[in-house]
């Protein structure tokens, strides 16, 4: 008996790995789509390794009764449109699909290109700085269907090289002299512009909370000064849209008129790291870092804005669908090249925006402007879903965010990720009112479905975001409900650590019940003022931010209040969230037009030290901390020992 029994259990053991196996679909870059699917003879492509699981699921494949798992060898897997999940992809909670990586490799999914053919530039070329010649390599433009590609960013050996700019240090960034609104007119020194083409001149403005980035139109020299105009549709957005705007500081109240910078122009690049694509020639430039040896360097630009989109419909989801141990590189965003970009807050950029003369809506009756904002994309994107989650996956080498959940999710979780090297934020969530939706209305939609619900973010490392469009945020949420970010570690922003909440309203909305715990955000700021480790907006009752740590504000000497920085903000209409037991090394915190039923308890450098030291990663997930860096600079640190909450 005891031998037929066992041999019952062995049969049936190897039936279950039989079918685990049958339901795995192996890829690799080597692979071929024509393959099994086998991991001896691997696919090649991810989407066609869906479609196979896709067929499996609609045929009703008995092997599937476990799930399915789309496993990436090793290497870098290209992509020439992004990658489409949708409802006819979806799991179950028994028989998920999984796409992961092979155990113990590195897989990554690109939206790049690779430059090659690189040549030490020997000819001179009009417009390059004597301190270049000599040093600088050229190579072609990477084209797809005959046309030059477009990119913004350009990495050399998996590190971001810098688009050529005039300042180097950030400290040295010229002020604006003047602006004209009617006229849609800046004034600045000549001195900030040495003589070469200013074809694909561009202007960023420091703007209080947010940056502006402006294609300039005409450049006239008068002497000392130098008048720019810029192109529609984001200068009558920029001289008409009054929150945030540029300073004028003429009677002394704020630190200054703005700084700025201006880039893309040959004429720039004059320092190791810098890189220029001439758009007219076809040609682009670079001076390569001590080390790089462009013959056999490795290249990148980004070509795609998404890499994966996740879309199902209101009545049709996706559902568990997981990615695991995958690696998102390289995507591009375009928008400030084609059409500017001014945001409101958040990196949202203003669609239109403007000044009421005469102060009051149905909604607001005080509110003095109107805005409309559009969305920045994200490399993945997520809608229409519930039950999918990223776990242990990298996100790097991004233009704008990295990961985001738009609307109608549900039950989802972002847990054990890294996010770095990233131009926007790390992660957005949430609705950020429609494009033709206005900013200050709050969010009720009719479809009680329609918001992003049970969102869970915990365990993330979020290191060196940010680092294009400063106004953007480590971890961003717009008007969601039952949200939990709890246990990540969030460093080297530009501006805010963690913001949850949109709308500048008091009046009652989607928000409720989210929690902001335990996390560790440290070395924010980096640039822009008016700003807090964690900062909320609007009324969402419930709310709690607990147990967080919050330490070590950039000192920005160009800031335009340089003492407008905080632990803890909870901005216009917060409404119904409990702020306790969260450590910093003082209570510089800011209640600003916060509307009822808010409660602060026992906040600040006494708070005990064990909640400090839980704060962050735990400790299953303390091996993301090996990307950490902060700080190369060495950027001074503000301290506010002993000031008093406002």
């Amino acid at each position: 008996m005891f031998g037929k029994k066992a041999n019952i259990v062995l049969l049936a053991v190897v039936l279950g790995l039989t079918r685990v196996q049958a339901a795995d679909i192996w890829i690799s870059p080597l692979g071929n789509d024509a393959n099994a699917g086998t991991k001896e003879s691997p696919m090649r492509t991810v989407a066609k390794a869906l479609r196979k699981a896709r067929e499996m699921r609609r045929l009703k494949d008995s092997t599937i009764a476990s799930g399915i798992h789309i496993i990436l060898k090793q290497g870098e897997y290209v992509l020439e449109e992004p990658l489409r999940i949708l409802p006819e992809d979806s799991g179950t909670e028994q028989a998920p699909t999984w796409i992961e990586c092979e155990q113990g490799a590195n897989a990554a999914i690109s939206g790049g290109l690779n430059i090659a053919g690189w040549q030490l530039l020997k000819q001179p070329v009009k417009g390059l700085p004597n301190t270049a010649k000599g040093k600088v390599w050229v190579a072609d433009a990477p084209r797809i269907a005959g046309n030059q590609i477009l990119f913004r960013q350009l990495w050399v050996n998996g590190n971001k090289a810098i688009r050529a700019r005039s300042v180097n240090n950030w400290e040295k960034m010229p002020r604006i002299i003047s602006l004209d609104k009617q006229k849609e007119e800046m004034v600045i020194s000549s001195s900030a512009l040495p003589l070469g083409d200013y074809v694909q001149l561009e202007m960023v403005i420091h703007q209080m909370w947010a940056i502006a980035n402006l294609r300039v139109k005409t450049v006239a020299k008068q002497g000392e000064q130098t008048k720019l105009t810029f192109y529609q549709p984001e200068s009558h957005i920029e001289f008409e849209h009054p929150w945030p705007s540029a300073v004028i500081d003429k009677d002394g109240k704020m630190n200054g008129n703005s700084p700025f910078y201006l880039t893309n122009s040959l004429a720039f690049l004059d320092t190791p790291g810098e890189w220029f694509e001439d758009m007219q020639t076809g040609k682009v430039y670079y001076w390569p870092r001590k080390g790089e040896d462009m013959s056999k360097a490795t290249v990148n630009v980004p070509v795609l804005e998404n890499l994966v989109e996740i879309k199902g419909t209101a009545e049709r989801q996706v559902s568990n669908v997981h990615f695991k141990g995958i690696t998102f590189e390289y995507a591009t965003w375009l928008r400030p090249s084609l059409q500017g970009h001014v945001p409101l807050q958040s990196g949202m950029y203003l669609l239109d925006a403007y000044k009421l003369k005469v102060p009051g809506t149905p909604e607001k009756p005080k509110l003095e402007n109107q805005a409309w904002v559009g969305r920045p994309p994200a490399a993945v994107q997520v809608s229409y879903a519930n039950h999918t989650s990223f776990n242990n996956c990298t996100f790097r080498h991004l233009a704008s965010a990295g990961l985001d959940y738009l609307k109608y999710t549900h039950d989802d979780e972002i847990s054990g990720n890294l996010f770095k090297d990233i131009g926007g934020s790390a992660i957005q969530a949430g609705v950020f009112s429609e494009e033709g939706y206005e900013a200050h209305l709050p969010y009720n939609p009719a479809d009680v479905n329609e918001f992003v619900t049970k969102l869970n973010i915990n365990n993330n490392l979020v290191n060196d975001v940010t680092n294009e469009d400063w106004g953007c945020l480590g971890i961003s949420a717009g008007f969601v409900k039952n949200i939990n970010i709890s246990h990540n570690e969030v460093c080297e922003v530009g501006y805010t650590g963690i913001s949850v909440g949109w709308g500048w309203t008091k009046a009652a909305n989607v928000m409720s019940n989210n929690i902001i715990r335990a996390n560790k955000i440290h070395h924010y700021a980096r640039h822009l003022y008016d700003v807090a480790g964690i900062y909320t907006l609007s009324a969402q009752p419930g709310t709690m931010i607990t147990e967080n740590e919050v330490d070590s504000i950039y000192k920005v000497s160009y800031a335009h209040d340089p003492h407008h920085w905080f632990y803890l903000y909870t901005d216009e209409g917060s409404s119904g969230i409990t702020v306790k037991d969260n450590w910093t090394p003082a209570e510089k915190y800011l209640k600003n037009a916060n509307g009822p039923g808010n409660v602060w308890e026992n906040n600040g450098p006494t708070v005990s030290n064990t909640i400090r030291q839980n704060a962050g990663l735990e400790p299953q997930f303390r091996y993301l901390l090996k990307n950490v860096e902060v700080n190369n600079d060495n950027q001074p640190i503000n301290h506010a020992e002993k000031e008093e909450q406002q």
